[in-house]
């Protein structure tokens, strides 16, 4: 009974909203007359907004009415933030993976049209279900965090492609393997040494130019290790020059988006101490990024019944089939957002490197077989219901206070 919805009263008006680039496709229904205008594309603008505004007041009467949206990328934030303000509280999206399936209820996946998809979205929306829209500070804290998460896969790539870049200028330089030492790029030394190499094209420096190049403080018996090193390498190919401009132009991007990363750090940790989730910087191992990343997907708090719903939320449950004679089981649902999976999963990571109980965990599932990415699986499910508590009750972690509980459980 659980999975169950309350339904809506007839009286209820249901305004589907199906998003697109240029206009939106809108149905007003109710239970009782079905639909009260023909179906309306309306223009993404605010003409189109305030058109459909005059429509529910005429025809929501005494009932407030219901807004069923299909959370499509970026295209339904518009809408959804300025009906939230003008009909507080009204407010469903729907996955798109929701109003497929409801099609498929109403005989028509197969035969996708804005139509069906309004059909579908009125149709959810009449079950009651749907899921509540944030708050501004959620929402901000969420864009922040998506918005950090793709700076981090471009500065990723871009690191690596200084990498090869710098292989082929200085081949061998920055492998580690058999030199006994690897380059960190990211570090003081790293840095100086891509500054040369896009300086001089290639050919190895003096120590005096490497520690002049430096980004902070480089000892004398480093400089001279790499500037070593580098006069042992090939020397550079025929275009030289062009590579080395091509390298001072990539590492220009590069610690652009360093620089974009530490703002929006700043920015994060703002929206961070004004929330709920500031609690989970009280873990050991979980700072401000690890714990913003769990608190953006996770909040409010109180819309997860148990730790084990935000647990089945983030798709590292187990998944389960059953009909008739058939029983299967899968390793882990992956429903829900990846983001969201990926944030209970370095959160895991964080515990279990500077938190006594969770090492200690961590060692007793490695000692019994299970592959690094299973052990810390089955360290986010105990790192998920420890979250949720924090959440709940607003305390601060007491590692005693945790320890005692997990023996007193475990008896």
């Amino acid at each position: 009974m659980g999975l169950l919805h309350e339904a809506l009263p007839a009286s209820t008006l249901v305004v589907a909203i199906d998003p697109g680039k240029v206009s939106n496709r809108v149905w007003l229904s109710t239970g009782e007359a079905g639909t009260v205008v023909p179906p309306l594309s309306l223009p993404v603008l605010r003409p189109g907004l305030d058109q459909l505004h005059r429509l529910v007041i005429d025809h929501a009467g005494t009932a407030g009415p219901v807004f069923a949206i299909e959370a499509t990328g970026g295209l339904h934030q518009a809408w959804v933030r300025e009906l939230s303000q003008r009909f507080p509280r009204s407010v469903r999206v729907f996955a798109p993976s929701e109003t497929a399936a409801a099609r498929a209820q109403l005989g028509s996946r197969r035969f996708k049209t804005d139509d069906r998809d309004c059909a579908a979205l009125t149709y959810l929306a009449r079950q009651g279900q749907g899921r509540p829209v944030p708050d501004q500070l959620q929402d901000a804290l969420a864009a922040a965090v998506r918005h950090r998460r793709g700076l981090v896969a471009e500065h990723k790539v871009a690191q690596q492609r200084l990498h090869d870049q710098l292989h082929a200028l200085c081949p061998g330089l920055a492998a580690p393997e058999g030199h006994g030492r690897a380059l960190p790029l990211d570090g003081v030394i790293g840095q100086a040494v891509l500054d040369c190499a896009a300086a001089f094209a290639g050919r190895p420096p003096s120590v005096r130019s490497l520690r002049a190049r430096a980004r902070g403080r480089v000892l004398t018996s480093e400089a001279e290790f790499w500037v070593q090193r580098w006069r042992t390498c090939l020397p550079p190919p025929a275009d030289a020059a062009a590579r080395a401009a091509r390298l001072s132009r990539s590492l220009a991007r590069w610690r652009a988006l360093h620089a974009d990363i530490a703002a929006v750090d700043d920015e994060i940790a703002a929206l961070l101490a004004s929330s709920d989730g500031q609690i989970l910087t009280t873990l050991p191992g979980v700072a401000t990024s690890r714990a913003a990343a769990f608190t953006a997907f996770s909040l409010p708090i109180a819309r997860f019944p148990t730790a084990e719903h935000l647990y089945s939320a983030t798709g590292l449950a187990p998944a389960s089939y059953k009909s008739a004679t058939i029983n299967r089981r899968s390793p882990i649902s992956r429903q829900g957002l990846p983001e969201h999976r990926d944030a209970l999963m370095n959160l895991a990571w964080g515990l279990s490197q500077h938190c006594g109980p969770f090492i200690d965990r961590h060692r007793e599932l490695r000692a019994r077989g299970l592959r690094p990415i299973p052990a810390r699986i089955a360290l986010a499910r105990h790192a998920c219901r420890l979250a949720f508590t924090l959440l709940t009750t607003q305390q601060p972690f007491d590692e005693q206070r945790y320890r005692r509980a997990r023996h007193q459980s475990e008896r």
